[in-house]
């Protein structure tokens, strides 16, 4: 399987010439990389040992650093622990208003129905608009943040109008089985899991809201040093999703023991997403861009953010592939 045009172009604009290093000249490199358990591919390819076998030739080992949700993960890419993190929406605008010196590198197609705000089986919420007052468990800063903002916006309210609960997956969902909140927004497969072992009834899912895209960021300078790197990545993935989606049964029961989920929940989630890295094109970086913007609007970032800044080809990228090709 041959990465495909599309990506071969972006590569080629994403690092300068002077930047490529000679044919066989790295070794003893490491590819760090930061993931959670919900990411579904990187976990298949951290199972079938994919990743390192397409980058032995370059002679690049991979470390898998685990974290429990993107913010935290971005946290990791900021201060030095990871080379490499795929993660929602979100945590790359609060992470950028905070300073966070990375780059998009790349993202999933959109996946609308892996994102939903759930109720109990039982409760009396029958719709969004029935959230007005209520206690809502989310991760803070998480992809979800967005979807409530849309979903509140759709059905009336404000932000203001509900009660949010920041709260880690395992700790929401222990608070929404207690009945401590009344509703909780969340993503596959913990979404699938509350679907199938609890019966949580969805009151919105992202469809019609929310697009749902799913980033690879990388730290800036690592980006323009490692473009041959991040192209095996790329191209391990793209291999990896053709797989997964002809042999989905055979995955879940790979993904499955890893996010300790039985294998009907992660099937049920697999099928919500469609894997495949893309490029980020310019329409992309401007629905990012909606985001960030809203999220200013509410001061949930203290400052206005440009998403193109932290896009390959930007100005402020080139400077720092200048900066890092002076150092060398």
């Amino acid at each position: 399987m041959k990465i495909s045009k599309s990506l071969k172009s972006w590569f080629a604009a994403l690092t300068l010439a002077a930047l490529l290093p000679a044919a066989g000249a790295q070794s003893n490199e490491l590819l760090r990389i930061g993931y959670q358990k919900s990411a579904s591919l990187l976990a298949l390819q951290k199972a079938q040992g994919t990743l390192e076998r397409k980058l032995a030739p370059l002679g690049v080992a991979v470390k898998w650093v685990e974290f429990p949700a993107g913010p935290q993960l971005l946290e990791g890419l900021n201060v030095g622990a990871v080379d490499v993190g795929f993660v929602g929406e979100a945590p790359p605008i609060f992470a950028q208003a905070a300073g966070a010196n990375f780059v998009y590198i790349g993202n999933d197609p959109a996946a609308p129905e892996a994102e939903a705000i759930v109720v109990a089986k039982d409760s009396p919420i029958k719709r969004v608009a029935d959230l007005k007052g209520r206690k809502v468990a989310l991760n803070k800063g998480s992809n979800v943040h967005y979807l409530l903002l849309r979903a509140l916006e759709a059905a009336g309210l404000n932000y203001a109008d509900i009660q949010p609960v920041f709260l880690p997956p395992a700790d929401a969902r222990a608070a929404f089985e207690k009945g401590a909140v009344d509703a909780w927004v969340i993503w596959d497969p913990f979404l699938a899991a509350v679907e199938k072992q609890s019966g949580a009834r969805v009151l919105a899912n992202g469809r019609g809201l929310v697009n749902n895209y799913a980033y690879y960021l990388a730290e800036r300078h690592y980006a323009a040093k490692q473009p041959q790197v991040i192209k095996a990545l790329f191209d391990d993935s793209v291999e990896r999703a053709q797989w997964l989606k002809a042999n989905l049964k055979q995955a879940a029961a790979l993904i499955g023991p890893l996010q300790g989920l039985d294998v009907d929940v992660v099937e049920l989630s697999l099928r919500r997403y469609p894997f495949g890295v893309v490029p980020v094109t310019a329409a992309v970086g401007a629905e990012q861009q909606k985001i960030a913007d809203a999220f200013h609007a509410l001061k949930l970032i203290p400052k206005p953010i440009r998403i193109a800044d932290a896009l390959p080809g930007s100005p402020v990228n080139a400077a720092a592939g200048a900066t890092t090709a002076q150092a060398k």
